[in-house]
């Protein structure tokens, strides 16, 4: 396989003994996991998504990541949220709106 063009990064809260805990986990962030990974394959994007332990952004929370651009976002908590950040990124984009400062 080859290197992906971006790499998702999903804070599922995951802690070191494997129990699930954390903002990013009571919020929801495991139940995107399959709509975020659905939208990569109906838009034909060429991303890997990964589910991550805690990204110790609990403030933020829940969390997601995109490489190579670096672009961390918070309070992403709707299918909404994710399209938003998606669309930025089929664009070339950041979605501002989302962005941990």
């Amino acid at each position: 396989m080859e290197r992906p063009t971006y790499h998702i990064l999903v804070c599922a809260g995951f802690r070191a003994s494997g129990e699930l805990k954390g903002k990013c986990n009571k919020k929801g962030a495991s139940d995107l996991i399959p709509y975020i990974e659905g939208e990569i394959l109906d838009r034909g994007m060429d991303a890997l998504l990964t589910s991550t332990g805690c990204l110790k952004q609990c403030d933020s929370g829940p969390v997601m990541v995109v490489y190579p651009q670096g672009n961390w976002y918070g309070n992403v908590e709707s299918e909404e949220d994710v399209d938003e950040i998606l669309d930025a990124m089929e664009d070339d984009g950041i979605a501002e709106r989302l962005l941990i400062p």
